[in-house]
């Protein structure tokens, strides 16, 4: 299958490289990708630049090209494009790049770079925790769905960090659970594939894409439960 993967962060890596891995044909999209092969510093968040990543795996068959191009070829879009700019980014898209196509997201809505508040400051290695918008009332992936009406939209991989997403069996064997919520059953079936072949096997649906709003407000706690372990964890529902 032609999957497209908007962004070259580090989640959109890791599934360009188990995608590619699985045989899918993978196509890499970015705002311009003359400019992302030219850098030459890691981004804020340590990444190494993406001309490394590709010296560092010459054996992955993907192609880096525009977000419209990626977006047309793709028979299936994943949107790795950060929360603060995704809907923007998507919405610039040429008219029917994404229509009637499955849009998995799993981007979380933050927002860096605020004027700081001293009496709510909640320092991380990394710098200030970003805060998120929207919460509580809507969701990322409920405006990407406003915004692209004829898109299937669905929320899922936004609970753990990508790497685990991409392979599961590094805890427990794979037994612990992902989540996925959207509107569409086709969109919820395609994303469900996609993760039993990276290995999930315990999957909940969590019901209408209103859920992703409990999706993303995760990201804190998450984040919580990481600092305070020391690193990635699996998170396995008990019922």
């Amino acid at each position: 299958m032609k999957i497209a993967i908007l962004g070259t962060g580090a989640g959109a890596r890791q599934h360009a490289a188990r995608l590619s891995a699985l045989g899918h044909q993978v196509i890499v999209g970015t705002r311009d990708p003359e400019a992302t092969l030219a850098r030459t510093e890691p981004d804020m968040m340590g990444t190494e630049p993406f001309a490394a990543f590709r010296a560092a795996h010459p054996d992955l068959t993907l192609t880096l090209t525009t977000f419209a191009e990626a977006a047309d070829a793709g028979e299936l879009v994943i949107n790795g494009i950060d929360g603060a700019n995704a809907v923007a980014a998507l919405t610039a898209l040429p008219a029917g790049a994404l229509t009637g196509k499955i849009l998995i997201d799993y981007a979380v809505p933050y927002v860096y770079q605020q004027p700081g508040d001293p009496e709510h400051s909640w320092p991380t290695p990394w710098g200030e925790m970003p805060r998120l918008d929207p919460v509580d009332t809507d969701s990322l992936a409920e405006q990407i769905q406003r915004a692209l009406p004829d898109t299937f939209v669905v929320k899922t991989f936004v609970t753990q960090e990508q790497e685990t997403v991409v392979n599961p069996g590094e805890f427990a064997g794979g037994d612990h659970t992902m989540f996925l919520a959207g509107d569409h059953e086709e969109a919820k079936t395609a994303a469900r594939e996609l993760l039993n072949a990276y290995g999930w096997n315990d999957i909940i649906d969590l019901g209408p894409l209103a859920a992703a709003r409990g999706l993303e407000m995760y990201a804190h706690f998450h984040t919580a439960v990481g600092l305070a372990l020391g690193g990635r964890f699996g998170v396995k529902i008990i019922r």
